[in-house]
């Protein structure tokens, strides 16, 4: 028998409202403060309910008004959503992609995964970290994304299934174009 923490997990695209998967834990592009926003975060803070804020609102400021530094992660309940936890981090808003973006990006998705792999999740759905109002262009986000998660995921992690959630057809092509850049048979 195959030991599970030694198998390559299944990346896996899917379209639809990140708040309604029913995995281990949903990735939450959040701002430095995690007190809720707009887009992924708004979203994922009105599904959890009010004990999500709470239980934000109860981690460490490690400055005035940010609990969570750019490229960092924080983990919380799931409270009212179907997923067990959120990870929370906080992309890098695009600056032309010579002020470090993309190792911050990376950065994002690597400390999530090893977050997860921490804290024994085995699914995780991650969204597109960084493009919507902190502008980072859909195609190189998604490229970051897929290449980090899959020279992450070449040591054995114990998670078994990445979902990538897009929110619309173009993201979703936008990240069955990186996988299919990647050349690997690992997506679903």
């Amino acid at each position: 028998m195959t030991d599970p923490a030694r198998m390559e997990p299944v990346l896996e695209v899917v379209e639809g409202d990140i708040t309604r998967l029913a995995v281990d834990a949903i990735v939450n592009a959040a701002n430095e403060s995690l007190t809720g926003g707009g887009g992924v975060d708004g979203a994922i803070h009105r599904a959890a309910g009010r004990a999500l804020l709470e239980e934000c609102l109860a981690i460490p400021q490690v400055r005035p008004h940010v609990r969570c530094p750019t490229g960092e992660a924080r983990l919380t309940g799931g409270h009212r959503l179907p997923a067990r936890h959120v990870i929370h981090t906080v992309g890098p808003v695009w600056y032309g992609g010579d002020k470090g973006e993309p190792a911050l990006l990376a950065a994002c998705y690597a400390q999530r995964l090893r977050l997860a792999q921490a804290n024994d999740i085995r699914t995780i759905a991650f969204p597109a970290i960084s493009c919507g109002v902190f502008g980072y262009p859909l195609d190189a986000a998604t490229r970051v994304a897929i290449e980090t998660i899959h020279v992450e995921t070449l040591q054995p992690t114990g998670i078994a299934r990445i979902y990538f959630c897009a929110f619309s057809k173009d993201v979703a092509a936008a990240y069955q174009r990186a996988l299919s850049a990647l050349g690997t048979a690992r997506s679903v």
